[in-house]
């Protein structure tokens, strides 16, 4: 038996193990992986793939559940793969420019850096400051950074992306983000580095990398990936959501938001 005393109600009858309607749930595996993850129990893993054999998980490293049959899945990205090569050249070239407005907020108007509300972190200091979400301009939040919203309006597949958002990401010395998987396969997720001191780094699934200031990483968030931050200051990266490049129109069109 793979379950730990706190949590083996969910192998009994009542559980996982019974089979009973209703509990063959993507999401009981989730959460279950996800709590046994966070308390250092291995045999997360061993409901992952279960939860992968049942169909509700495209692997055990990629687990969202809202999710469109049959699109290209890789944890890594190149821009040429993505085809977004404008929007990625964009972005390296005008990085100081979106690097200066985000400063010119944090000293400003730090307010609407809003900390991290999704119970993601293990420990420190993580602000989020959203520009759109959902495909639509959150609030009066492009009146702090204008220059970078006017460059961003350019580009259709990030700010029409209903599964998605775009934000500046701000993370304190000794904050670790758990491993944790987005919600959905329909999005590939951009970090442009903007002040990344020593110490900073992203694992998805079993392949860690490292932010450089002006340049983009892309990612597929519905894999598994956690972050750290050892460094001695902060660190600040602008994260763009895109729509899979798979997609079609119609479904970039119709698919609900998230």
């Amino acid at each position: 038996m793979f379950c730990p005393i706190k949590v083996d109600f969910l192998c009994e009858q009542e559980g996982l193990e019974s089979g009973e309607p209703g509990t063959d749930d993507g999401r009981f595996y989730f959460h279950l992986g996800d709590a046994l993850q966070r308390v250092g129990d291995d045999s997360a893993y061993h409901w992952y793939e279960r939860g992968h054999k049942q169909g509700h998980f495209a692997s055990v490293w990629q687990r969202s559940l809202y999710n469109v049959d049959g699109l290209k899945a890789q944890p890594w990205w190149t821009p040429k793969e993505t085809g977004y090569i404008d929007l990625v050249k964009m972005l390296e070239k005008n990085w100081k420019t979106i690097r200066d407005e985000a400063l010119a907020v944090m000293d400003q108007d730090r307010g609407r850096f809003i900390p991290e509300e999704e119970n993601l972190r293990e420990k420190g200091d993580w602000g989020q400051y959203t520009l759109w979400q959902q495909g639509r301009k959150a609030g009066g939040a492009c009146q702090g950074v204008p220059k970078t919203c006017s460059l961003m309006e350019r580009f259709p597949e990030a700010i029409g992306c209903k599964r998605g958002q775009i934000k500046f990401s701000v993370m304190q010395p000794g904050t670790h983000v758990w491993p944790h998987t987005g919600p959905t396969n329909c999005r590939l997720r951009m970090h442009l580095g903007l002040v990344v001191p020593p110490g900073c780094r992203i694992r998805c699934t079993n392949q860690t990398r490292e932010w450089n200031e002006g340049k983009v990483l892309i990612f597929d968030d519905s894999f598994e990936h956690e972050v750290w931050q050892e460094a001695d200051r902060y660190r600040l990266i602008f994260i763009v959501d895109v729509w899979h490049p798979e997609l079609t129109q119609y479904q970039r069109q119709t698919l609900s938001p998230i």
